[in-house]
């Protein structure tokens, strides 16, 4: 049973963070910009500038959530204060016990969401999954990953396309590149960037040993034509190759797929989801753009390494986070000591947890700075 002095701390607790997450929102400056936004919107000329009206329509959008989300948890609370003033009087005890526990989880996921206040923080993600050395074993490793975090986007209703994809010679993949679309998803995503390792019984050993494999993923913010950056057509190299994978007689048949090579930094895209070599190419040098936008964003030199993906040594003493499936199950972020001990889970999706640890630590870096 809920001690009435703690849910009554845990309740003024939570509404002086409530209302100093407002005053650092600035809530008025949310309201007016989106009265200005929704003044644009409304002219008759609005859509005569398509990417205009496109930059338009998606900053108010985020406003409008971040306005909506706050208000919604404002009630909340409103209701849970409510109920606690009930169970004084004797009434609702089980009630007011069901409301906070399930409050409080939803508060922590709200401030987690205010933290996601990066530049690309609420733009579509693009990530690419690539095994460490190994052969099959650590390209099965990659396709594992590949389902993981499919079961993660789907589960939070975010849309997926695959932009290429190269199978394994015997199973797995030897790589492949997913569009992760809705808000916030590369907020997220950006704190699985990294190595990953797991510990297993190899199905593809018939001595049945143990093996250990490494897979990287890289991750980068989509971002569109009201971006402006300049790629010179003598920096980069156009490589033509014939598509792999699910697709269709078209893919087998045509050189359709497109690998770019930005030869000043090494940053290498491909795509082939596309059914022209044309649409290929318009693709892959958005993820070129993507991947270019975001590392002139880092002021410091030492990080393009880790912007671009290119993660020379996937293997021992790199790694973020471990899976291990024998002789025990866990799972463990190396940076902030998270541990799970349900492994299936975690190759379901369930990676929640992880990444709000991560999004905390590096709010409190940021702090302590």
């Amino acid at each position: 049973m809920i001690d009435l002095y703690e849910a009554k701390q845990a309740i003024t607790g939570m509404d002086a963070e409530l209302t100093a997450l407002g005053k650092s929102m600035d809530l008025p400056a949310i309201d007016a910009r989106l009265s200005a936004l929704m003044t644009q919107s409304e002219d008759p000329a609005f859509w005569n500038d398509q990417k205009s009206a496109q930059k338009v329509l998606k900053e108010q959008t985020i406003l409008k959530r971040k306005r909506s989300r706050y208000d919604e948890v404002k009630e909340e609370l409103d209701d849970v204060s409510v109920m606690y003033e009930l169970a004084e009087e004797g009434e609702g005890m089980d009630e007011l016990e069901q409301m906070l526990g399930a409050f409080q989880e939803k508060f922590e996921d709200f401030k987690l969401e205010m933290l996601l206040s990066g530049e690309y923080d609420s733009n579509n993600a693009i990530i690419s999954l690539h095994p460490g050395a190994g052969g099959t074993e650590s390209h099965d490793w990659a396709s594992m990953l590949l389902r993981m975090y499919t079961r993660w986007a789907e589960a939070r209703g975010y849309k997926i396309k695959q932009l290429d994809y190269q199978p394994g010679d015997i199973a797995g993949i030897k790589s492949a590149t997913l569009l992760i679309e809705g808000i916030n998803a590369y907020g997220y995503l950006k704190t699985e960037r990294g190595v990953h390792r797991l510990v297993r019984i190899s199905p593809f050993d018939s001595s049945g040993r143990r093996h250990t494999s490494f897979a990287s993923l890289d991750v980068t913010p989509e971002v569109d034509d009201s971006v402006e950056i300049e790629i010179n057509p003598d920096d980069i190299r156009v490589d033509t190759y014939r598509s792999s994978g699910a697709g269709g007689q078209h893919v087998n048949k045509t050189s359709s797929a497109i690998r770019i090579t930005h030869l000043p930094t090494g940053v290498v895209v491909q795509c082939q989801n596309e059914r022209s070599q044309h649409q290929n190419r318009e693709v892959a040098m958005n993820m070129l753009k993507s991947k270019l936008v975001e590392i002139m964003a880092q002021e410091q030199k030492e990080k393009l390494e880790d912007v671009v993906g290119d993660y020379s040594q996937i293997a021992w003493g790199s790694q973020i986070r471990s899976y291990v499936f024998h002789p025990y199950t866990m799972v463990k972020d190396h940076r902030t000591g998270v541990e799970v001990g349900n492994i299936q889970t975690v190759m379901d999706g369930d990676l929640d947890r992880f990444m709000n640890a991560e999004l905390r630590k590096e709010a409190a870096d940021a702090s302590a700075i």
